[in-house]
């Protein structure tokens, strides 16, 4: 584990290879401003990020829903927003959750606030990685950091697939429904999240407003910028905000 100075850089990104945290230096400067058609979600998740930096309680966060949505891009933008106030963030992937302990320890003492991003978290039917999260997010004996929060994104609510025979094999008592034990653990898992938010993918006008977002500094007529930007979002079959970024950079220079 080697010692980053966290005064000069705002993230790092762990290496497996290395067993590293490697500082980033080219960072998204996505603003928050910049993400539209997700007002509600970037309101509970700055509020969720502010009561952090300033220590006052806060919960793990959990985004969930259609890809290409702006969960991780809302991520990305409240470093940029917070940095100044002694925001830093460690992403890490799924199959290196295991050295979460060892990442945390190194974090000890630090005059900052952390959030771990883990993108795109999600789990395959037998994998075990979950289970040092689970324990990470409410604590064993050792309680988890108060300067330490977890954001994660996943296209999954319960971040593993679940199974009709699972659900089959639940049952209702006295009035209230008893998951099956496998269900039961799996739910678990993003139980120990206490912010839930849910991502749904944009309308047209919303996916429109987030073309013309992106080429407010362009001369174009809106009809034709319009028209072309639906054309390439059903040739896709996906109108986000994820495809209205792809179809700027493809054709900012040609219209």
């Amino acid at each position: 584990m080697n010692n980053l100075d966290w005064h000069q850089i705002r993230a790092a990104v762990w290496r497996a290879h290395t067993q590293k945290l490697k500082a980033i230096t080219r960072l998204d400067l996505i603003k928050l401003d910049q993400l539209i058609g997700i007002e509600e979600q970037k309101k509970q998740l700055v509020e969720n990020t502010r009561r952090f930096v300033n220590g006052e309680t806060s919960n793990h966060a959990l985004l969930w829903g259609s890809r290409g949505t702006g969960k991780s891009s809302l991520i990305k933008a409240l470093l940029n927003e917070f940095a100044d106030q002694g925001l830093r963030m460690l992403q890490i992937d799924k199959a290196e959750l295991g050295w979460l302990p060892e990442i945390l320890d190194d974090l000890e003492d630090r005059p900052f606030r952390f959030v771990i991003f883990c993108d795109d978290l999600s789990f395959e039917q037998g994998e075990e990685g979950f289970k040092p999260l689970k324990s990470l997010l409410e604590g064993g004996l050792e309680l988890p950091p108060e300067h330490v929060r977890i954001y994660a994104t996943s296209n999954r609510r319960h971040l593993m697939p679940e199974q009709q025979s699972e659900n089959q094999a639940s049952r209702v008592v006295g009035g209230e429904v008893h998951y099956s034990d496998s269900l039961e653990d799996k739910l678990a898992l993003s139980d120990r999240f206490g912010l839930w938010l849910s991502f749904y993918p944009p309308s047209w006008d919303t996916y429109l407003a987030m073309v013309d977002t992106l080429f407010e500094h362009v001369t174009v007529d809106p009809a034709i910028l319009h028209e072309q930007a639906k054309q390439f979002a059903m040739r896709r079959a996906s109108h986000s905000g994820r495809t209205a970024v792809q179809f700027y950079r493809q054709f900012v220079n040609n219209i």
